[in-house]
This record gives structure tokens, sequence and C-alpha cells, in this order.
């Protein structure tokens, strides 16, 4: 079976600084980087892969991470396509904001509401709905019919854009994806079954 593996990238600037960073180009911290190379680390440790193309937003916190993992795994050849579809959703008036700031301004359920919610959406921003409706579709056109294939594909991307495409791998509804949240730089792999087009989640 194809492996198909997702990364959000490792700890940004403005991560480390509890801001909303949103589709920013802030870039990785050393600390950001070291987990870049620990998902490389574990990749080569547990299933030594063999991938065919790799896919990445087109801010740099994610083109890095992808960059770092290739070459700790020996693949720092291989072809990646940067789109803006795999973006980090963009959080209007929120981003670059303080997340404590935030919910003093604006009320810590009402801040929880604008980031883990399925439907709302921050002032001048897009919600993950929004998100959902642009991942998806790059994701069904351009990088299943890798997967479909039989060829190996590695995703770095981000926190939301991540969420979105979990909710389509794992069937995850709108009402549950408000629970999930992926943790900077660790990769969660899937075997695709080419016969039955399922995802299988490998343990972690």
């Amino acid at each position: 079976m194809p492996l198909f593996v997702i990364v959000r990238h490792g700890q940004s600037q403005w991560n480390s600084e509890n801001r909303f960073t949103g589709s920013t180009n802030t870039p990785l911290t050393d600390l950001g980087r070291h987990e870049a190379r620990e998902a490389g680390v574990l990749l080569k440790a547990k299933q030594p892969p063999n991938f065919a193309i790799g896919f990445t937003s087109v801010l740099q916190r994610a083109i890095e991470t992808m960059a770092i993992i290739l070459a700790e795994i020996g693949q720092s050849d291989l072809p990646v396509e940067q789109n803006a579809a795999l973006n980090e959703r963009m959080y209007g008036d929120l981003q670059g904001m303080d997340k404590h700031e935030a919910e003093a301004r604006f009320g810590a359920e009402q801040v929880f509401r604008w980031r883990r919610g399925y439907t709302d959406q921050p002032p001048n921003g897009e919600s993950l709905a929004d998100t959902y409706a642009r991942v998806i579709p790059y994701f069904r056109s351009t990088i299943l019919p890798h997967l479909q294939t039989d060829q190996s594909v590695i995703v770095t991307a981000h926190g939301n854009s991540l969420r979105a495409l979990l909710m389509e791998l794992e069937h995850i509804s709108p009402e549950d994806i408000e629970k999930v949240e992926l943790a900077t730089g660790v990769p969660r792999q899937y075997d695709y079954d080419v016969t039955t087009g399922e995802f299988r989640l490998l343990p972690s």
C-alpha cells in the first residue's frame, strides 16, 4: 500500500510568542527546526519511506519543514509542489494578536469558537469550513491521484489546513473536529488502500 504522511510544520516564531499566525509568513524557530528533524528521524526509523512527491503550502514554515524532513530521510531531490490551497486559514483581524489578549478582548468562549469551531469566522478571516472548501478540492484533484497510482506522498502544511484534511481522511464530523488539534512537527501516517479508497491510520 502507498504511504501517505501529513506533518504540521515545526514551531514558528509566532507560535512561540502565542500569537495568531494564520496566513502571515513567519519563519521556524530553532525548536521548530529541531521538531522537523525529529519528524524525519521518526519516519526513517519506523517505516523507511520512499516518497514519489511532496506537497506544501506556499508559506515558508511549511516549506522549510519539508526541506528538513527530506534531508533527514535522504530524499532532498524529491519533487515538491507548493500551493496556496494548503495555506493556514486566514485569521483576519486576529492575525498577530496575542491569544490571551484576544480572550481578554472578545471572551474566551468566542475565541475558542473562532479557533476550533467549523463555521465560526473571526472578523475578516476564514472559518474552518472556508479552509475545507479550498483544501479538499485540491487534495482530490492533485494529491489523491498519486496515491491512486500507488505512489507514496508527504504533505507539510498547517494546523487548520490539516484539520480540514483529517475530516476527509478519517470521516470526522464538523462537531467532532472541534476536539482535534495537531502538534507541531509530529508525522501522522496512513496506508492508502488503492482498492477501497480508504485511509488506515498507522500507530504513532
